[in-house]
Parts: C-alpha cells; sequence; structure tokens
C-alpha cells in the first residue's frame, strides 16, 4: 500500500545533505555524496569522469568544490522526494537566501509532474526548509576563458544533432558531452566526427536503496534531470577548460504540460530555468564556463525541418525513453508518435517508417495519445514533447503535401480531419514560418551562426 505525502512528512522529518567526497588519481575524479534521510536510509550515488592527463587535486580548488556541492544539491532532491521530508538540513555548505530561494524555485517547479501525479497539494513556502551550515570554498577568482570551445550535450535525438550540425564549422574546439554514453548518444557523436578523445563522458551511479524503498511504496516520479545536466556539465567545462556549455532546448520547452497550470515536465528545459541557472552559475560560483541553449530561438517544427535534411543521422538517432536501454524505438509510445507527427511534413511516409519499423500514424493503437498531443485532452503526455500549436501545425502541412500528391492519408490524419482544430489550423497564418523567439542567451557569435545554418 503506497504511503502518502502527509504521513511520511510526519514520520520522517529531516532529510540530510551530509557531505560529498572527492577522490582523484592521474586519470580521473570520483565524486560521491553522502544523503540521509533520518530514521530510514543512507544513500552514496556516485559520478566517474575522466579528466586531462596531468591536471592535479581538484579537491583544494575552491570553484570545482562548489560545484561538487551544487551538483549534490541538485542530485539530492531524487531521495528527498521518497518521504518529502519537511525539512532538508544541509550541512556542508552554508546558503544565503537568495541562494535557498534558488533551489527551492528548482525542486518546486521541477517536481510539479511528482505533485501532480502523486496528487499532493502544496504551495512553494510550504513544501521544503532549507537550513544551511558548514563553510563556504574561498580562494579562487573568477576565470574568464576566452576560448571559443564548446562542450555540447548529446542526448541522442534529433535536437542535439541538430546542434551538432549548426556548430560544424566551429568542429576543431568543440566537444561532446554524455552522461551515461549508450547507443544513440556515442552513434551521434560519431556520425559527426567526433571521436573518444573528443566525448567527455560521465557516468552517474544511483543507489539502489532509492528503488527497495520506492517498492515498498514509497514516494517516486519524475525529477528535473536537465538541472543535472546542467550542473554536471559545467563542472566538466571547468575541469578541460571549455568556455561554452551548449544545450538544445528549444522553445516549446516553456510550454505547461497540464493546461491553465505551471506543471511542466520540461521546466528544468526552459528558458526559466535556464536564464536562472545561468545567473546562480554566475553570482555564486563563478567557473567563467556560459551556459545557454543554442536553439532556444527556434520551433521544434524549424528543427524538424532541419534534421529531416541531415540523413545520416537517421539510422542512428533515439529519443524514446521507453526502448532507451535497449537503444531502440519502443514504436509504443507518445514520444515516438510525437517525432512521428514532428517529422511528418518534411519526410515521406516510408522514411519515417522505417526509423520506427511501424507505421505509426496509421497505428488505432496511438489514438489515445494522439488526442493528448493535439491538446483535445487537458493532459500532454509526460514527454518532451513540442507545444500543442506545433503539433497542430505540423499534421496541417503533412496532410496539405501528402493530399497535393494524391497520396492516402494516414488513420490518425483521417480522423484528425475530423475535428475542428484541423479547420482552425487549415486556415490559421504558419506561426513558426520564419519564427525566432528573442527569449534566449546565445553569445553573438552563434546567434550569428545559427540564424545563417536555420534561417
Amino acid at each position: 500500500m503506497p504511503y502518502t505525502f502527509e504521513e511520511l512528512r510526519k514520520k520522517h522529518k529531516a532529510f540530510i545533505y551530509k557531505g560529498y567526497n572527492i577522490t582523484e588519481t592521474d586519470r580521473e575524479i570520483i565524486i560521491s555524496y553522502d544523503f540521509e534521510i533520518h530514521g530510514l536510509a543512507t544513500f552514496c550515488p556516485s559520478w566517474k569522469m575522466e579528466k586531462p592527463y596531468g591536471k592535479k587535486m581538484y579537491k583544494n580548488d575552491s570553484i570545482f568544490r562548489k560545484l561538487v556541492f551544487s551538483l549534490g544539491m541538485v542530485e539530492l532532491v531524487s531521495y528527498w522526494k521518497i518521504t518529502c521530508a519537511p525539512v532538508v538540513k544541509v550541512l556542508c555548505g552554508k546558503l544565503s537566501e537568495k541562494q535557498i530561494s534558488f533551489w527551492k524555485k528548482l525542486y518546486f517547479s521541477g517536481l510539479g509532474e511528482f505533485f501532480y501525479k502523486n496528487k499532493i497539494t502544496t504551495d512553494i513556502e510550504s513544501f521544503m526548509t532549507i537550513e544551511s551550515e558548514g563553510e563556504i570554498p574561498q580562494g579562487e577568482e573568477r576565470r574568464v576563458l576566452e576560448s571559443d570551445r564548446c562542450l555540447i550535450a548529446v542526448g541522442g535525438g534529433k535536437d542535439s544533432v541538430v546542434s551538432l550540425e549548426v556548430l560544424g564549422s566551429n568542429f576543431l574546439n568543440n566537444y561532446c558531452y554524455i552522461i551515461n554514453p549508450r547507443g544513440a548518444t556515442l552513434e551521434c557523436a560519431k556520425t559527426a566526427g567526433y571521436d573518444d578523445e573528443k566525448i567527455v563522458s560521465l557516468s552517474r551511479t544511483l543507489d539502489g536503496e532509492m528503488l527497495r524503498l520506492n517498492s515498498l511504496g514509497y514516494l517516486n516520479g519524475h525529477t528535473p534531470f536537465s538541472a543535472i545536466v546542467a550542473f554536471s556539465s559545467v563542472l566538466s567545462a571547468y575541469v578541460y577548460d571549455i568556455r561554452y556549455v551548449v544545450l538544445s532546448n528549444e522553445a516549446s520547452a516553456n510550454e505547461s504540460t497540464v493546461k491553465n497550470s505551471d506543471v511542466n515536465h520540461q521546466y528544468s528545459k526552459s528558458f526559466e530555468f535556464e536564464k536562472n541557472f545561468h545567473d546562480y552559475e554566475e553570482e555564486f560560483i563563478g567557473s567563467g564556463v556560459y551556459y545557454f541553449s543554442l536553439l532556444r530561438p527556434m520551433s521544434e517544427l524549424q528543427i524538424a525541418e532541419y534534421f529531416a535534411k541531415q540523413k545520416k543521422y537517421h539510422s542512428v538517432f533515439q529519443s524514446c525513453n521507453v526502448g532507451s536501454k535497449e537503444n531502440k524505438w519502443c514504436a509504443d509510445c507518445s514520444k515516438c508518435l510525437f517525432v512521428s507527427i514532428i517529422l511528418s511534413p518534411f519526410m515521406e511516409i516510408s522514411e519515417i517508417e522505417r526509423i520506427f519499423s511501424k507505421n505509426l500514424l496509421d497505428d488505432k493503437n496511438m489514438e489515445e495519445y494522439f488526442t493528448q498531443l493535439i491538446g483535445i485532452s487537458d493532459e500532454k503526455p509526460f514527454e518532451c514533447v513540442g507545444s500543442r500549436d506545433e503539433i497542430n501545425t505540423a499534421i496541417t502541412m503533412a496532410i496539405s503535401r501528402l493530399e497535393e500528391k494524391g497520396e492516402k492519408l494516414p488513420y490518425l490524419y483521417e480522423l484528425y480531419k475530423n475535428t475542428e482544430l484541423y479547420a482552425e489550423f487549415k486556415n490559421k497564418p504558419n506561426a513558426f514560418d520564419g519564427y525566432y523567439n528573442e527569449e534566449n542567451l546565445l553569445p553573438e557569435k552563434w546567434k550569428k551562426l545559427l540564424l545563417r545554418e536555420c534561417y
């Protein structure tokens, strides 16, 4: 029988971030964390990263230790959510009120889906109190990096592929960043021309005690993984003296997953988080690394159009969560359906079918996901998918193209023609033709490059 939010908080009143340990050899750095839910369990998740040979004693570098400490702050939320203890005690670093506000905002908004799915009613003031004590690492001045070296986060999907290609002219200065490398992430990086020497990979290990407690009825759910990517990628860039960390989050990541709410599966991919993180790192860490999303000005439709031309990646990219462990598209989930839809204005149906080994647009079993994606349901799927308007625009564009060629419409598109949405979007100007979102953090050089390559 699952425990409730209220009874867990009464029983387990404190979550403790006790500390972190840094072990360094000539070749690698190992970071382990020490968390505790008072009266229940301890957790020791860890990270392992290769480092440039010959660099010494990062554990005595105060900026590095600030980054390690901060990565622990975002890592802890995966374990805190097990009981949602009302107090988080940080024993290994002193936080100002401004810093506490940043972390509470990240936790509360990043756990929006977790609260929603577990039917938890709370607010940003009462869900957590953060208490901190300990030393703030001192001694290092803020760094300024002048190079144009880029660390490109590669997740294996079409978005990071677009960033790899757009930044191709800067290839010699670029590196790829991958957490827990798997087939698609490595294949996309290598297809772009990056060999092992140009891939910075980190191994992240979760504590198995979390899964055991979940099986016993303790709380589980989505956490802001992209915030893990943010802190760990900046830490890696600092170690490798790389100036820019480049993400591939687009404008539609800002849209809420549940209509008329702030619940956003993609909160830590949103511009709000990107800007908050950028400002926090600059003020409280000062690594000299500049974190931004190259594709923030773009819509999913524009990204899909660009990606459709990159045929060498079509057999290796993959962003299905269900099939990720086996490095395949499951061809039975909302993410697979979304990718099929967003590519359909720009690729032949037969080409898309080869990617998934199945024509998902002609699959009646996809109907429920389809209604969620187009906005008939109040909830979009809790996946990284485009905005409702982008999806409807993509469908009407694909229908128009197929009908002009005299081709038979797949089942879901025939179904769509009988909805009010078809008439609405068929007669609506395409809002994504030449779209450019001014709300972004692109440095001027990369802004000019994106405009030249994609507009």
